[in-house]
């Protein structure tokens, strides 16, 4: 590892507020990108004339750049500081965001996109992991609401934010929001974090190589890439899918390989073996599958089957926004007195409630409908969350490798992939039994929708007196009458669909709270951190 010296708090940066509030608005600048672009597909398809296939791969090139970097970030730090990364790449990312709506070509626009994610994907490694070694140790709790507070809330005002674009502005401010608040960004971590020499390696120590670390990274990011396109791929159907899958595994089983013949000194793999490291991870990955309960369901249904725009989507989605300033402050509160897996637990069984409630979901439901689970899962995400990074800071912090700074990034590093591996799995997987098991229910609803049978009969005379009066003959009225009817059997089948996802989300939820039940106890709690502050100033 290389050779550090730790230093008090005052020594090492002038105004460390400034720094802190840099890195939250770098993380939340680089989810806001991704949720924005992700929002706005549909908006960029249309004003870039790109059909659903090519227009797929623009939220999956920045998200490739987000995975690359993760691990390689840790290399980045270690080598050249923090201060230095953030400001290249906060400067570069702003340029990217100014240019990127005036590319004419898609093959433009995915390469700046990926290297936008390239640069964005530094954000999130480096703010926990600078939040962690500046600030005081009795103010952490702090620290990690203001982190969790930005990562989940900003999530949410996606849709509303979209829809204010379109109606106000253009899809081009999409990207020009961000080249907006980047060098925001930049002037709190100018004055924020301060300069320092470069690391440099103890005496006798192995050089760091980067070559480990771009094998996994680029295996992370084909990984990443195979399963963000599996479903429009077809999945193994598809040769492009399994070259992606075999590249990638190949290339993180070379990295693997390496580590273990030539260890790196600037990670610590024996520390991510401690304690409850590996029970968190799992937590995480579930915690980003829950998330897909109002990302991905709510909106899914309330398009489908209801027929919402983005502009009508945004406020049900803001209904969980605005709460969770108010549950955070409570979770925050609540994690400065309480152990910290209690706050976790009451998080996942919050949102498991919810779920097991909007399981019970009809085709006649509309926005107003999720008004009560909405506020319970707003909750949840907000107790969860908050936990979640809460126990997070504490196992290292109970492990002794605060002030470590390749512990600090190692584990900073391993969580971000996991963030954006695991919720790509996810997500991945909700689309992929939403499209199944809205076949089977449309074929099982098919068997019992027949002519001949009276109640069929009955519905689709309706549906066909109903269009008489728009429509120029009876025929004409007679097949949209049909259409009508298969709509309403596709419509129910959706419905179904999405309830038998959000019962599969309770039990992810669910099993949050027996993985939580695994984990030891840690020593050490917020109580005791801020009781101990007074002490260690005597």
């Amino acid at each position: 590892m290389t050779q550090e010296t730790p230093t008090p708090l005052a020594q090492s940066t002038t105004y460390p507020a400034l720094g802190i509030m840099g890195v939250l608005l770098g993380a939340m600048i680089a989810t806001f990108l991704g949720r924005l672009i992700s929002v706005g597909s549909a908006d960029l398809r249309g004003a870039l004339h790109l059909d659903f296939d090519s227009a797929s791969w623009i939220s999956t090139s920045y998200n490739m750049g987000l995975v690359f970097i993760g691990p390689f970030s840790v290399y980045l730090g270690g080598l050249l500081g923090a201060r230095r990364v953030l400001l290249a790449c906060a400067g570069t990312f702003t340029l990217l965001c100014c240019v990127m709506p005036l590319s004419g070509r898609l093959s433009s626009l995915i390469a700046l996109l990926a290297l936008a994610g390239l640069t964005a994907g530094t954000f999130y490694p480096l703010t926990l992991s600078f939040i962690l070694r500046n600030l005081p140790q009795k103010y952490l709790v702090f620290g990690i609401g203001a982190y969790a507070m930005d990562i989940v809330i900003t999530t949410h005002i996606a849709h509303s934010y979209d829809a204010w674009l379109m109606n106000v502005l253009s899809w081009k401010w999409i990207f020009w929001t961000q080249a907006v608040l980047a060098p925001l960004m930049i002037l709190f971590i100018y004055f924020g974090i301060p300069k320092q020499p470069l690391p440099v390696p103890a005496p006798g120590q192995v050089r760091p190589s980067w070559r480990g670390f771009f094998y996994f990274s680029l295996g992370a990011a084909l990984l990443y890439a195979a399963l963000d396109q599996g479903e429009r791929l077809d999945w193994w159907r598809s040769s492009l899918f399994v070259a992606l899958v075999v590249t990638s595994l190949f290339l993180i089983l070379s990295a693997s390989i390496r580590h273990f013949a030539q260890p790196n000194p600037m990670i610590n793999f024996r520390f991510l073996r401690q304690g409850n490291t590996l029970l968190l991870g799992v937590v995480l990955v579930l915690f980003r599958f829950v998330l897909l309960a109002t990302v991905v369901l709510v909106p899914s249904f309330l398009a489908s089957a209801q027929g919402y725009t983005a502009e009508q989507t945004g406020p049900v989605l803001l209904w969980i926004a605005v709460p969770q300033i108010l549950t955070m402050t409570l979770a925050i509160a609540l994690l400065a007195r309480l152990d910290s897996r209690l706050i976790l637990a009451i998080g996942f069984g919050l949102i498991a409630c919810a779920c097991i409630s909007n399981a019970h979901l009809s085709s006649t439901w509309s926005g107003i409908s999720f008004r009560t689970t909405q506020l319970v899962l707003a909750t949840g995400e907000a107790f969860a969350f908050t936990g979640l990074v809460g126990t997070i800071v504490l196992e290292i912090t109970n492990s002794g490798s605060l002030n470590k700074g390749v512990d600090v990034l190692t584990f900073a590093g391993f969580f971000q992939t996991l963030r954006l591996l695991g919720g790509e799995a996810g997500t991945s997987f909700i689309q992929f039994f939403l499209q199944h098991r809205e076949q089977f229910h449309s074929n099982t609803l098919g068997l019992h929708v027949q002519r001949g049978a009276f109640e069929t009969d009955q519905r689709y005379l309706g549906l066909t007196v109903g269009m008489l009066s728009s429509s120029a003959n009876p025929n004409t009225a007679a097949e949209r009458g049909l259409a009508l009817l298969g709509l309403t059997v596709r419509k129910q089948a959706f419905t179904l669909a999405v309830a038998d996802s959000f019962l599969v989300i309770a039990f992810a939820a669910a099993t949050c709270l027996v993985v939580i039940a695994c984990m030891s106890t840690l020593q050490l709690q917020y109580k005791h951190l801020a009781a101990q502050a007074p002490t260690a100033a005597k």
